[in-house]
């Protein structure tokens, strides 16, 4: 029966059904038609990766801001039972610390057990990836679900054990990206194409750091610096599209939920923005910025020291190899029981979340000059209105807390990279910055209570601002990137400080990447995984070194002309991939490749007496590639390092006119770049 739906105009109130009514409007019906398939062509033209981009933004920010929310209970949860034990300190000591300790066995456990991927960062793998290297299971969905559940109860633990979420994070959204473009493919019925999947990849990074810090630009700045050696600019659009769709979403949310009255950094700051720091004020950054970069090199030493030594040690390789949730546990007790409010950790701030730390470390006001004359007694319970008052104890002043803190974290944050779980190491460092920068502020503040003269006017020193500083230049340092500084920006909306900022990030990473490799290269090194070394500074040594000097002459070749008895026991007693194809034995021209499972095949199908050489099988159908890239022997050590980095390669042929003369593969670069760098000593 049709469904009746009105009245038509002037009737005698008779029920009309859908097709009687738009039956007499032919041309509104037609109208309607053409706009909505103008609308459908229009939508798609576009192309599908604007809605793959789109939904992986949102999915990730979704997924980022739920995180958010039951963490942030769970915290709740443990300051509540913090609280409620009562004055008796055994019970508040085991309150405090078996929390995380129950929590980080769990995350290293659970994810330990569902794949051994997903512990750590994930940067230093990806890396590794957007390289070329093929890592098998790394992008497996079940690594996503042991990730998000790890990462959930390390950040959980708040800030005892003193971890972020940044390097996970983008491992999760690259995990997400695969997936959607493994079903994408299925849908749409395409091929697999490697270069679109790197495309895809690179955006899905940029799509993790937006969606932690609501911070697009700096997100596909950082993921271009630290897992890219080489950028195509048409993939910008990708990744700046992807980042915002995140970023917004993510900052809607908390509108959404009553969080924040509109959307506005996550950070505020209440800098001056008349006269936010005097001319002679610049010296100080820079200065910031090269302690940051020497104490960057100190930090980026003891923590692959401190990573070698517990891998070969005895009892503790042992432990690792036998019980990861027993080692993840100690290493709990350790930093938790440090952390102790009412014991040593009164004098680091260590009720303040991660959050509250940033929030009073970025204060313009100066808390030695506010404390001078002053001494308020230590809090029982941290003030929401003054916060800062967590920085000061009447034993230490503000500068021996400040300096405490330093110095605890320094090698507490050591100690929580080598527990075996999901977990981010960017925040921690960061906070880590705003605390020198912080300290250097005081000290100025102290130093010129009244301002720097300039022009007759007295402008106070702003500590805050140096603390946004020695977050961006530490933070940089660590990682080898100048984006941290546009990051300090869009966390706390402020751009007053542009140029001393960006002046200090620019005097760590000239100390930092002149001495010491990055802390994800310095991964990468310490897991042994597969990687370019950087030539550093570009020497220009590196442009005499040439490919005949390190290429591998013992290549073995499949002539064309070549009997087929010779060829099985090449193909029997060699074990590669594929084999360079040259026209004849003598001439050895290289002509293409060809792969040994194609090969083994054709061997396989072979009539005795019917085909005599290679060139039979090949004209029977067995596939050949041609090779559309090769190196010559005088092409230069430097060109072949950026060839290998820009075109993702593993291998290349060299030919001298035509002629196969040798192969060059990541061992005989790495080698020659080994050299170049740290030559031998003369007999």
């Amino acid at each position: 029966m049709e469904e009746l739906v009105g009245l038509r105009e002037g009737s005698s109130g008779k029920p009309v059904t859908l097709p009687e009514l738009w039956g007499p409007c032919p041309r509104v019906r037609r109208g309607i038609r053409g706009g909505l398939e103008w609308l459908k062509q229009r939508l798609f033209c576009v192309g599908e990766d604007w809605y793959f981009l789109m939904a992986l933004g949102v999915l990730m920010a979704l997924i980022s801001y739920t995180m958010n929310f039951a963490i942030g209970r769970v915290v709740r949860a443990h300051k509540w039972l913090y609280k409620e034990v009562g004055d008796g300190h055994l019970l508040r000591y085991l309150s405090w610390t078996v929390y995380p300790v129950a929590l980080l066995s769990f995350s290293s456990g659970f994810s330990q057990s569902i794949t051994p991927f997903s512990g750590g960062s994930g940067l230093p793998e990806l890396k590794t990836m957007l390289s070329g290297v093929i890592l098998e299971d790394y992008l497996d969905i079940k690594n996503f679900g042991a990730k998000v559940v790890g990462l959930s109860c390390t950040l959980a633990t708040g800030s005892t054990i003193f971890l972020g979420k940044v390097g996970p994070f983008v491992h999760l959204s690259v995990m997400i990206s695969a997936y959607l473009g493994h079903v994408r493919t299925k849908t749409m019925g395409e091929s697999n194409s490697k270069a679109k999947e790197l495309e895809m990849l690179t955006a899905a990074a940029a799509v993790g750091v937006a969606t932690v810090f609501a911070a697009p630009f700096s997100g596909v700045l950082f993921s271009i610096e630290v897992m890219s050696s080489h950028f195509s600019v048409w993939n910008y659009w990708r990744g700046f599209f992807a980042a915002t769709c995140g970023a917004f979403m993510f900052r809607l949310l908390s509108v959404f939920n009553s969080e924040q009255e509109t959307i506005t950094s996550i950070y505020k700051t209440s800098f001056r923005v008349d006269v936010p720091f005097d001319l002679p004020e610049i010296f100080f950054f820079v200065a910031l910025g090269a302690i940051c970069g020497v104490l960057s090199c100190v930090y980026l030493f003891c923590q692959r020291t401190f990573v070698r030594f517990i891998k070969t040690n005895r009892y503790t390789s042992k432990l690792l190899a036998t019980s990861k949730p027993l080692y993840s546990a100690l290493a709990a007790l350790v930093l938790a029981s440090i952390t102790y409010p009412p014991g040593v950790g009164r004098f680091m701030a260590s009720r303040l979340s991660m959050k509250e730390h940033l929030d009073t470390l970025f204060d313009n006001n100066s808390w030695a000059l506010m404390t001078r004359n002053s001494s308020p007694p230590w809090p029982m319970e941290p003030d929401p209105q003054n916060l800062w008052f967590e920085w000061y104890h009447p034993r230490f002043t503000i500068f021996g807390t400040l300096a405490f803190f330093l110095v605890m974290k320094f090698w507490m944050l050591i100690l929580a990279t080598t527990i075996p779980m999901p977990a981010g190491y960017f925040m921690p460092i960061f906070i880590i910055g705003a605390a020198i920068g912080r300290l250097l502020g005081e000290a100025l503040s102290v130093a010129f209570p009244e301002g720097i003269v300039v022009g007759g006017k007295v402008n106070p020193i702003m500590p805050g601002g140096y603390a946004l500083a020695g977050a961006a230049a530490f933070s940089g340092a660590v990682t080898h990137s100048i984006s941290t500084a546009l990051l300090a920006f869009e966390l706390t909306g402020q751009i007053v400080h542009a140029l001393p900022v960006l002046m200090a990030v620019l005097a760590a990473n000239a100390v930092s990447q002149n001495c010491q490799p990055s802390f994800y290269d310095g991964t990468i090194m310490a897991k042994k995984l597969p990687y370019l070394p950087w030539i550093r500074g570009r020497k220009l040594g590196s442009y005499p070194v040439i490919v005949e000097h390190f290429m591998n002459r013992t290549i073995t070749t499949l002539a064309k002309d070549m009997p087929l008895e010779e060829v099985a026991k090449v193909v029997t007693s060699t074990d590669v991939i594929q084999y360079p194809l040259v026209e004849s034995t003598e001439s050895q021209t290289l002509v293409g490749t060809v792969e040994k499972t194609h090969l083994v095949q054709a061997l396989q199908t072979v009539t005795p007496g019917q085909q005599s050489c290679l060139q039979d099988i090949l004209t029977d159908g067995c596939p050949t590639q041609p090779v559309t890239l090769q190196l010559s022997p005088e092409t230069s050590l430097y060109q072949t390092h950026n060839l290998f980095e820009l075109l993702t390669l593993q291998s290349l042929f060299v030919t001298s006119r035509g002629r196969a003369v040798g192969s060059v593969s990541w061992v005989e670069l790495k080698k020659a770049i080994s050299t170049l760098i740290n030559p031998p000593a003369p007999k």
